[in-house]
């Protein structure tokens, strides 16, 4: 795959949530190259206030957040932007209960770290 800086008729709006600020960092650099408008934040609450200013076509969102935890981050997204944002959980809970939760707590997808730079860049695409 190139990871050159493309430019993107497809660009959306894409929130990044991790407290890792390397991996959020590394993601957020990705996305970008894919030609894509990006945001990050490093908590739930931050999160939060993020979304409803930035208003977020995606969110790739960690649930083991500190505070407000990525499944409480994913339940209020779905309330405030109501079908207006894909929540895709990007997090180190694989566990079949980890997964079901994330999909209760409104996440279309639960992807386990390490996340595939292929798999986003297609996803994206």
């Amino acid at each position: 795959m190139n990871f050159e800086k493309q430019t993107n008729p497809r660009e959306r709006r894409v929130l990044i949530v991790d407290d890792n600020p390397d991996a959020v960092h590394s993601f957020t650099a990705l996305v970008r190259l894919l030609g894509h408008n990006v945001e990050f934040a490093v908590n739930g609450s931050v999160a939060m206030d993020v979304a409803r200013r930035f208003r977020p076509d995606i969110v790739f969102l960690d649930l083991g957040l500190p505070g407000l935890d990525g499944y409480e981050v994913a339940r209020r997204l779905r309330e405030e932007l109501a079908g207006q944002v894909r929540i895709i959980a990007v997090t180190a809970y694989g566990a079949d209960q980890d997964r079901e939760a994330s999909r209760q707590a409104g996440c279309e997808q639960h992807l386990v770290k390490p996340v595939d730079p292929q798999f986003i860049a297609s996803f994206l695409a």
